[in-house]
C-alpha cells in the first residue's frame, strides 16, 4: 500500500521504524538485518515471509525503536503516527489512510511584519 501511495503522491513521505513484536519468531533478527543493510529489498522480503540474511552490523536502532514504542504506548503493528500526532493502529486501506492524510490542516503561512524604519 505504501508503495502505491508513493507512486501517485510525490508530496508524501513515509518513515518506517521496524518494531519487531515478540510474538513473531525471528522478527528482531530480521529487523536488525534490514536496518544494517538499509535495503528496501530486504524489507519487502521480510514482508513476503522470505528468507532474510543475518545482520551484518551491530546496531541499537531496533532497541531504541522498541523503547520509543513503549514510551508512546504503541503495542502493535502496523501503527501510523501522522504529522499532527494522531496515532492510527491496525491495517488501513490506501483510501482510508489518504483520507486521514488529506484531512491534515495545511500549515499556516507566517507573514513577516514590515520594518517601519
Amino acid at each position: 500500500m505504501v508503495k502505491e501511495i508513493l507512486q501517485s503522491r510525490s508530496d508524501l513521505a513515509f518513515y518506517i521504524k521496524l518494531y519487531p513484536l515478540k510474538i513473531h519468531k525471528d522478527a528482531y533478527r530480521k529487523a536488525k538485518a534490514i536496518v544494517c543493510s538499509n535495503s528496501l529489498e530486504l524489507l519487502e522480503r521480510a514482508f513476503e515471509r522470505k528468507e532474510v540474511p543475518d545482520p551484518e552490523c551491530e546496531t541499537d536502532v531496533v532497541d531504541r525503536t522498541i523503547a520509543l514504542a513503549k514510551e508512546l504506548g504503541i503495542t502493535g503493528t502496523p501503527t501510523i503516527v501522522l504529522p499532527d500526532g494522531r496515532v492510527l493502529s491496525g491495517a488501513l486501506t490506501k483510501e482510508v489512510l489518504l483520507q486521514y492524510i488529506d484531512s491534515l490542516e495545511a500549515p499556516t503561512e507566517v507573514k513577516e511584519e514590515s520594518d517601519p524604519s
